[in-house]
């Protein structure tokens, strides 16, 4: 009853919020784009009001196009571990109009961390799990697929890293597709949209995440609609389904593996925790299909199966009575 409710809600609430889809997220197919720019400057010379100005060069419409662009790098952690720091583009409203990115005033790029085989697949791996939150609820980041030649400038030499990366929507724009709005202050998580909640925390399990806060908006963001807050998550590299070599395990939670799975949704009334349960269960072919479709990209065979698998894992805590209670239910936090 609460699932079929739940499902009714959402095709309700999807229906009010829809509008046109700006060009840049229409479509996914992966965007061709060139980057040029120093990594040490964006990472030790830029902050949150200071930005590089660069041409990011893009093909559509069978030609390259230019569009003058503003950088920085984002997330203390990354700032300081990785090789490609991720990126917050910034673009004049002057310059996007009537351009592919028309509409998008800021956006982030995420990039390969460190120079290393999989880095590649691990990008494919974090873009599934925006995709997998997709189909879990309608209040979602827009992501799209990038094939990035980035010119590294390295003192007096260049040189070309073939890259895979996404685009991500910003936060405003997800809040104007619902008539709200976007905040960053704490909020205990009981104070926020109950069945959205419980989709958010089971979706963190599903992907193996414990790098978030809800409370604290750590990877994560709030949206205010209708009097009602919901919350938005991003930012998964350092989850159990991309494995990232950089990881580090959180002890505190009691696992001793980003592999392992920790339920850190709050309690909740327990027929929620169901409803959302068979929600997932019954779109498990398209979760499968979302990482078989992206099979073609992965560099190595090896990940895109360990994609795969950590999947089935959830599925099989899922389909298991005992295993659901145990790992879930008698795991909803109380403080």
């Amino acid at each position: 009853m609460f699932f079929i409710l739940g499902l009714l809600i959402t095709s309700s609430v999807c229906s009010q919020v829809k509008q046109k889809s700006d060009l840049l997220f229409e479509e996914q197919n992966p965007l061709k784009i060139k980057l040029s720019y120093s990594n040490k400057v964006i990472r030790l010379k830029t902050d949150d009001t200071t930005y590089v100005k660069t041409n990011l060069n893009y093909w559509y419409n069978n030609k390259w196009n230019d569009l003058q662009v503003s950088l920085r790098a984002r997330g203390n952690f990354r700032r300081s571990k990785c090789y490609f720091p991720p990126i917050k583009m910034k673009i004049k409203k002057s310059k996007a109009e009537g351009t592919l990115f028309e509409g998008n005033k800021n956006l982030k790029l995420v990039v390969p961390c460190l120079m290393e085989k999989e880095r590649n697949d691990n990008i494919i791996q974090e873009f599934i799990a925006y995709k997998f939150y997709e189909k879990i609820s309608p209040y979602h980041f827009k992501t799209r697929m990038v094939d990035i030649e980035f010119t590294e400038i390295k003192k007096s030499k260049t040189i070309v890293h073939n890259l895979k990366g996404f685009l991500i929507e910003d936060d405003k724009r997800v809040a104007d597709r619902f008539e709200g709005k976007s905040f960053e202050r704490y909020i205990h998580p009981k104070a926020m949209d109950n069945m959205t909640s419980v989709q958010y925390s089971m979706f963190q399990f599903m992907i193996g995440n414990t790098d978030f806060s809800v409370a604290y908006q750590h990877n994560g963001k709030l949206l205010y609609v209708d009097k009602i807050i919901y919350p938005l998550p991003y930012d998964f590299d350092l989850c159990g389904l991309v494995d990232a070599s950089y990881a580090i395990v959180n002890s505190r939670l009691g696992i001793s593996s980003v592999r392992d799975r920790k339920y850190r949704g709050f309690k909740r009334d327990e027929s929620l925790l169901y409803d959302v349960k068979e929600q997932i269960l019954s779109k498990k072919t398209e979760f499968f299909q979302i990482i078989d479709s992206q099979q073609i990209k992965f560099e190595m065979s090896s990940e895109f199966e360990s994609t795969r698998e950590y999947l089935t894992s959830f599925f099989d805590i899922l389909e298991d009575d005992d295993s659901f209670e145990k790992e879930i239910i008698q795991n909803m936090r109380t403080k």
